[in-house]
């Protein structure tokens, strides 16, 4: 029998929390209806081991098909517990059962759909939460949840564009690596000891191929202690506010991957903004959230300045440019929003220009790493090559002499 906490309302009006054994959760429920108890909540109290072995951590992708089919069924008209209730018994994972069973208990209690997301700020961002808390004061619940699953495909398509085009790379890295160590560490040992025997000159590249692999013989575990200390102290400084400034701040200036990433923050800051502004939400609130939603912390505090500014009456496009972060371009658009009274639909249009503008960087950053990988990696399997080739044939030729 699974294990069940509760929260409900005794019959002298009291609040009445506990634990109850049931074979299901339903049975719960029947149990302490039976005891005269309203307004229950049931969830099931696991074990920690019970948790580590059965969690499983819910991806953005099940976000956004949880978002389309929900936004799907309210639209047919079927009743919003009805639609939670559907979905939690639909999914094959088991969290996003718990979960969505813990939003239909809080909807009976008589909670908002946002009020019970709110509960799960892993798996619901804020900003999404933000929107859906002003779609339902708006009456427009299916329509933008229909938006945020759109705008999830968008990221993981974006995301995955990216994966895609590392697995070339990444193997091409992967193989020049394993053949480059396999040389060092079963070909170079053998042919150390035949040059040896023959006590013969060899070659410069040859030497210094040697004395790389010796070096790295003899204290492997140096280069590997130091280098493990140093991914600590990065870590370790990357988890004060001052080190993870510093380090988006670098990534920033990096050539070509700079401007992606910028790019990138700025797609993303204009599509959560105009979702939010679109959907009703105020706009220093949303601009507020779109902020949040930023992992660059460069980013975050320029627009926190701006959300000031904002609040001042400053309006947003000229506070935006004044940063130095946004093109040019994305500041007109703005304004031209700002003077129209068309604020969210410039957004969005500036979203999908940047969109179409990330796509076209990351094309750039991938097309340039893929012959840099490629390149390098030749340049040491081939200098591997040379030195060996060399020393074979100097060899030959002092005995031939």
């Amino acid at each position: 029998m699974a294990r069940y906490a509760y929260v409900a309302v005794a019959p002298d009006g009291r609040t009445a929390k506990g634990v109850t054994k049931a074979d299901t959760l339903e049975d719960a429920e029947l149990a302490l209806y039976e005891r005269e108890l309203r307004d229950i909540r049931v969830t099931e109290k696991r074990s920690v081991l019970q948790l580590e072995i059965t969690a499983k951590r819910v991806k953005r992708e099940e976000v956004m098909h949880l978002s389309r089919q929900l936004g799907a069924f309210i639209k047919a008209g079927l009743p919003l517990i009805d639609a939670v209730h559907s979905l939690a018994q639909e999914s094959g994972n088991s969290s996003v059962r718990r979960m969505m069973t813990e939003v239909e208990h809080g909807l009976r209690g008589g909670e908002t759909l946002s009020d019970c997301f709110d509960r799960h700020p892993k798996i619901f961002p804020e900003f999404y939460r933000g929107i859906l808390r002003s779609a339902e004061l708006s009456g427009q619940l299916d329509t933008v949840l229909s938006q945020l699953a759109k705008y999830l495909e968008r990221d993981l398509e974006a995301r995955r564009k990216v994966k895609q085009a590392m697995i070339y790379p990444s193997i091409v890295a992967v193989m020049s690596l394993v053949t480059v160590v396999v040389l060092a560490a079963f070909v170079l040992p053998r042919f150390k000891d035949f040059f040896a025997s023959l006590d013969a000159e060899l070659p410069l590249p040859t030497r210094m191929l040697l004395a790389v692999t010796d070096f790295l013989t003899a204290w492997w575990w140096v280069i590997g202690v130091g280098g493990a200390f140093l991914a600590l102290l990065v870590f370790a400084v990357t988890r004060t506010h001052g080190g993870r400034y510093a380090r988006d701040k670098l990534f920033l200036a990096l050539p070509v991957l700079g401007g992606t990433i910028r790019f990138a923050l700025v797609e993303r800051f204009c599509r959560i903004l105009a979702s939010m502004v679109g959907a009703g939400v105020q706009l220093p609130e949303a601009l507020r959230v779109a902020t949040g939603s930023l992992p660059n912390l460069v980013f975050r505090r320029s627009l926190n300045n701006v959300g000031e500014l904002l609040l001042e009456g400053g309006g947003l496009a000229r506070p935006l440019a004044a940063t130095g972060l946004f093109p040019t371009t994305a500041a007109q658009m703005m304004r031209v929003g700002e003077d129209t009274g068309t604020l969210d639909t410039q957004l969005e249009v500036t979203a999908q220009y940047y969109e179409g503008e990330l796509d076209y960087k990351l094309k750039k950053l991938i097309g340039l790493f893929e012959p840099a990988v490629i390149i390098v990696m030749g340049v040491v399997v081939g200098f591997v090559a040379v030195a060996l080739v060399s020393a074979m044939y100097g060899i030959f030729g002092q005995v031939q002499g």
